[in-house]
């Protein structure tokens, strides 16, 4: 029996290991992903801003899921009534795939809105391309602001845009007024250079989504550190230059950074399946509706939540990894291992790392912030990660005693990390 797992993130790794422990050897487990690696997203930001080396978040798959098989390649389609998947694999050839149970647990990618500019100037915020690009870019843009002689050039090089004020933007507008002061450091030239970074939702706080004290806290972090956060305002139009907000203020810049949320990947769209919210349709046990052999969870799953009855969960890490564990165990009951059960999810907190020593979490809803917040955080990601974590810890130690490393590599350009592109864990060739 051989069971294909489409999707190597939190939903996918978590449904191979749930399996593979459930049913042993008797399966043949097969992950069909981009990358050999599963991407700790959450510690992200810290990449972006020059704390972790990005091996840090990429923690292999064949190393951490022994005895699960390891297929590169992307999804491309399905045919549920011959029970095959096809994909494209990294040198571009097409391959079929059989299977006798199915995981769909492809993820997200960058949402888009029809903004005028947006998709040829901002650049999103979902894989390890986008990150090193994106620390690339600052550390550039800053070094070009200290060679330049016209004062309205160098004011446009030291401005930073964020749009979204979830989890991700917000981490990243937190990360960021750290990591450009200590790159203009290093050039005297920009000895009393302003530097603005900007955050904007069209939310009325911050971290809408999450409980309003941690959104207080973030908020109040956000402003001690300079950042201008400006609720309900967002991006009217974008180009080479700047964007115009609209508030009607224009805003020259050469950093636009979209991290306004994601949507399932579009792959999704093209299964000729039930979908709401353009989410997979599934029942309470994650299998799709009228084929037992079946099985979404994570992002790419309209999973029903049952603590808010007519709702469907949100497509965060937390709700992804939990899903995909029951995916696992549901799918080895298919296949007459073990029992069924029933998503029902029980909220434990949310933690927010906002970098420099602190952070906003309310673990077992016990609302935190400080110090003690940052070591909740940091504990919380040791714990959640499926490895690196010594060499992670080091990286934290090493960047709290030396200072973080300020170098363009230039391994990613620009024109290799698109807005639009439907595999972000990719840089395009």
């Amino acid at each position: 029996m051989r069971v294909v797992i489409v999707g190597g993130g939190f939903a996918g790794y978590h449904a191979a290991k749930s399996l593979r422990k459930e049913a042993g050897e008797d399966v043949e487990v097969v992950v069909l992903n981009p990358t050999d690696y599963f991407l700790y997203l959450p510690l992200l930001p810290e990449v972006a801003a020059g704390i972790l080396d990005p091996r840090r978040v990429a923690v292999s798959l064949p190393e951490t899921l022994r005895g699960v098989r390891l297929v590169l390649g992307v999804a491309t389609g399905v045919d549920f009534d011959s029970r095959h998947v096809t994909y494209t694999d990294p040198e571009d050839n097409e391959h079929r795939i059989g299977y006798d149970r199915l995981v769909l647990a492809a993820g997200s990618v960058n949402k888009l809105l029809p903004i005028p500019g947006v998709p040829e100037y901002a650049h999103g915020f979902r894989g390890v391309p986008e990150a090193l690009y994106l620390r690339d870019h600052i550390t550039r843009q800053i070094e070009l602001a200290a060679a330049a002689d016209d004062p309205a050039e160098r004011d446009a090089r030291c401005t930073f845009v964020v749009v979204g004020a979830g989890y991700t933007g917000t981490e990243v507008a937190a990360q960021g007024p750290a990591f450009t002061a200590a790159l203009a450091a290093r050039h005297p030239e920009l000895a009393g250079q302003k530097i603005r970074w900007l955050l904007l939702d069209v939310a009325e706080r911050v971290l809408p989504e999450l409980d309003g004290r941690l959104g207080r806290t973030a908020d109040e972090v956000l402003r001690a550190r300079g950042v201008e956060v400006l609720m309900k305002t967002s991006v009217d139009h974008a180009d080479a230059k700047g964007v115009t907000l609209t508030n009607g203020d224009a805003v020259p810049t050469r950093t636009l950074v979209w991290c306004v949320g994601v949507r399932p990947d579009p792959l999704v769209a093209g299964l000729g399946l039930e979908t709401a919210k353009g989410r997979l349709v599934v029942t309470e046990q994650l299998n799709v509706p009228g084929r037992d052999d079946v099985f979404a969870c994570g992002d790419a799953a309209a999973v029903p939540d049952l603590t808010r009855p007519g709702q469907y969960t949100a497509m965060t890490a937390q709700h992804a990894e939990r899903q995909g564990r029951l995916a696992g165990r549901n799918v080895a009951a298919s296949l007459g291992y073990g029992r069924r059960g029933t998503y029902r999810h029980h909220d434990l907190g949310f933690v927010v790392d906002l970098g420099a020593g602190a952070a906003a979490a309310n673990p077992l809803h016990i609302p935190l912030s400080g110090r003690p917040a940052k070591a909740v955080t940091r504990g919380y990601h040791l714990m959640a990660m499926p490895g690196n974590r010594v060499r992670t810890a080091a990286d934290w130690v090493l960047e709290a005693l030396t200072g973080r490393q300020t170098v363009q590599l230039g391994l990613v350009r620009s024109g290799a990390v698109p807005l639009d592109t439907d595999s972000p864990e990719l840089p395009r060739r």
